[in-house]
């Protein structure tokens, strides 16, 4: 017999034997809302990054090319060209990326590069050659390959590393810096002329015209352009590392683009004044291995300065002198990156983010010290935050 209703159910409790029955105790409810971890800084994009507006004017740019291959190539001379001119660009942007290893450039300033020297540079070629033909007609080879080649198509490059380094000022750190920016131009204005070259080929002489120009332009010597173009970067560097003005680095690049058009000139000239293969072998070859070798003593002295601003981080509590060693030194980053994928969950991508943002911490400082970033106290805070958090994740458990 029953009073009021039906019974209350009995009450259940949690027991050792609960998980086995299916039954599943709530979780307690908090008293409150619990607090976000607050987000990590990042440091200020303003001066490291390519606006909106250039890439719209670059990609009106690009449509008007496009136009012209189409019109004076073809369709399908410029899509054969267009497939076989992606080998060398591959070819040098796997270089250039080896050079950017060590403190990588923002990747809005190296798309802005690859796209200036592939339609800006061209278009501004382009246009000069129009203008020079409808003032005086038919030119010499020789004036047109060693002088009016080497003289307009440096200018134009050159105009774009100026540029970089006016709009992304604070990415644009020193020589290192100026020869990624000058490569990168190279490259993409390589990759436009080559394929006009190799489309022409394929309509004048077939595909056996076109496969020898694939060998000399796209085999032979795929880093021409970007080396040209890299000694104006180098200079515009040097004038970065001591905080120059636009001014002064507008005139050290000029002696940096008077030895682009000098070595400009001489390649050029080379398959036309004597026994190409000879001059090749004997001259640019060497030139070439010069051209390494001056960029891992520059990579090398990155790493140095790298090494001498975090030691003052040390100095100040920020890293040990062993993190310092892992951290500035090519053989300390391999070590810490298989030492972080021993650790649970393979921690290797921690241990990338610590590197990037120690190096870029210690380029932030030598702009600091150079007092051409207004930004550096706000950028060497959040690096600072970035680089503990780095390290609390990779030490725990």
């Amino acid at each position: 017999m029953s009073f009021g209703g039906q019974p209350p159910a009995p009450q259940r409790f949690p027991t050792a034997l609960a998980g086995r029955s299916g039954y599943a105790p709530p979780a307690p409810a908090a008293p409150s809302p619990a607090a976000a971890m607050p987000a990590l800084p990042m440091p200020a994009r303003r001066g490291r990054s390519a606006s909106v507006w250039a890439f719209g004017a670059l990609g009106f740019a690009m449509l008007a090319l496009i136009a012209y291959f189409a019109l004076f190539l073809g369709v399908g001379a410029s899509v054969v060209g267009l497939v076989l001119a992606l080998v060398p660009l591959a070819i040098v942007l796997t270089g250039v990326r080896m050079i950017d290893r060590w403190e990588p450039e923002p990747k809005s300033l190296v798309i802005f590069a690859l796209a200036w020297g592939a339609v800006a540079a061209v278009g501004i070629t382009l246009l000069v050659d129009l203008a020079f033909a409808l003032a005086v007609g038919q030119r010499d080879e020789f004036f047109a390959a060693v002088i009016q080649a080497p003289v307009i198509e440096e200018l134009a490059k050159g105009a774009g590393v100026l540029l970089v380094f006016v709009i992304g000022r604070r990415a644009f750190d020193g020589p290192v810096d100026g020869v990624v920016y000058g490569a990168l131009i190279g490259a993409g204005f390589a990759f436009t002329e080559n394929i006009q070259y190799f489309g022409t080929s394929l309509i004048s002489g077939g595909a056996g015209e076109l496969t020898l120009t694939f060998i000399l332009r796209g085999l032979v010597s795929p880093f021409a352009h970007a080396m040209f173009t890299a000694l104006t970067g180098f200079a515009i560097g040097l004038a970065a590392r001591r905080g120059a003005s636009t001014a002064a680095a507008v005139g050290s690049g000029a002696l940096g683009l008077l030895g682009a058009v000098g070595l400009h000139a001489y390649w050029n000239g080379s398959s036309l004044l004597g026994d190409f293969l000879a001059l090749y072998l004997t001259t640019q070859v060497p030139l070439f291995i010069g051209f390494i070798i001056a960029i891992l003593a520059l990579r090398r002295e990155e790493a140095r300065l790298t090494r001498v601003r975090l030691g003052e981080y040390a100095a100040a509590g920020w890293f040990t002198p062993q993190e310092v060693e892992m951290l500035a030194t090519p053989a300390g980053r391999r070590t810490g990156l298989q030492w972080a994928a021993g650790l649970r969950g393979d921690r290797r991508e921690v241990m990338r983010e610590f590197i990037r943002d120690a190096a870029a911490l210690a380029a932030v400082r030598q702009r600091a010290i150079t007092g051409r970033d207004p930004l550096a106290a706000a950028d060497e805070h959040a690096l600072l935050m970035r680089s503990r958090d780095a390290r609390a994740r990779l030490l725990a458990y």
